[in-house]
């Protein structure tokens, strides 16, 4: 069975940068479609970017230029970098695997001043 752990949240300020990592283990993640979302309290799950395949990511414009995902194969695992943080950005942010319809636990991003 897959396991995908999450770790890299925290609480930063308003500009600030994260680096979060989905360490997958279990089964290869090559040539497997990776996902990030988000969830803000009060608001449902969001995809930050539809899909992760060979190392192509897709992001929504609003998250364009600030927002960056790759994945190391060699690690089994895919990483989202988050720079110029805003205080909307704070949410749960969670790694997930449709093949088999896997979540991890999710890390916890807090941007306040």
């Amino acid at each position: 069975q897959v396991q995908l752990v999450e770790s890299g949240g925290g609480l930063v300020q308003p500009g600030g940068s994260l680096r979060l990592s989905c360490v997958v283990s279990g089964r290869s993640i090559s040539d497997a479609i990776l996902r990030w979302y988000r969830q803000a309290p009060g608001k449902q799950r969001e995809l930050i970017a539809p899909r992760i395949v060979n190392g192509i990511t897709t992001y929504t414009e609003s998250e364009e230029g600030r927002f960056f995902m790759s994945r190391d194969n060699t690690k089994n695992a895919i990483y989202l970098q988050m720079n110029s943080l805003k205080p909307e950005d704070t949410a749960v942010y969670y790694c997930y695997m449709p093949r088999y319809d896997k979540w991890g636990q999710g890390t916890q991003v807090t941007v306040s001043a």
